[in-house]
């Protein structure tokens, strides 16, 4: 028998490292994508009458920070529930550009990005930090965001990374109603994330970020828990 045996608990807590959560609440006051409804919390069961508490929630597949599958936008795409787990547990490299209203992100940015912290790899996750989370209560958060240029976009494309995020509703411009970036992206099957929040807490160019949609069958996005690590 081994006895007198003490485990320093410090040493195992050392390593650990606490996440980011990039991820904005979902509640009734949280505002959509103009012509999607708000989220709704519905009162199903509670504790006195049914000897448990039960909601229903009514909201879009791409309410507040959300992941787009292809099919969003590309017939025929990948869906939700078949995004393959690797690329939600992927490298991501940050990108801090400050952008206000209807500014766009282009490739010279991108390329000025590059030649100061090398070039971005095909197998990247690429997410632009340009602090417009922020005007999330504001009437013009859906109609003046910035967003990729399409040279930009195209650019990104061409390079196959694997997934563009922003803390913004779109990575499109809020003026451009034929949402260009989000075409050319998806058609090249790069996932889109969007409505980050909480970049600026993030103090290097590299980390490591996991994004967990639902798995809900066929759905051409989610919800997801995004985090840095």
């Amino acid at each position: 028998m081994i006895t007198n045996v003490k485990i320093d608990l410090s040493a195992l807590t050392t390593n650990l490292v606490d996440p980011i959560d990039l991820t904005l609440e979902i509640s009734n006051t949280l505002p959509s994508f103009p012509g999607t409804p708000r989220p709704q919390f519905i009162s199903w069961a509670n504790k006195k009458t049914n000897g448990y508490n039960l909601e229903l929630l009514f909201l879009s597949s791409h309410s507040g920070t959300h992941l787009d599958a292809p099919i969003h936008f590309v017939d025929g795409g990948l869906v939700i529930n078949k995004i393959p787990l690797k690329r939600l547990v992927t490298n991501a490299v940050l990108f801090k550009i400050k952008k206000g209203v209807n500014e766009s992100i282009t490739r010279k940015d991108i390329l000025e990005f590059e030649a100061k912290n090398g070039k971005i790899r095909s197998s990247k996750a690429v997410i632009f930090a340009t602090g417009w989370w922020k005007n999330l209560s504001k009437k013009d958060y859906f109609t003046k965001n910035p967003g990729l240029s399409l040279d930009a976009a195209k650019y990104l494309s061409q390079k196959r990374v694997n997934l563009v995020g922003i803390d913004s509703p779109s990575v499109d411009l809020g003026r451009n109603s034929e949402f260009s970036a989000h075409h050319i992206l998806l058609k090249k099957g790069v996932l889109i994330l969007e409505n980050l929040c909480n970049l600026a807490k993030i103090h290097n160019t590299s980390f490591k970020l996991i994004v967990l949609p639902l798995k809900l069958k066929g759905a051409t996005g989610s919800p997801v828990r995004a985090i840095a690590i």
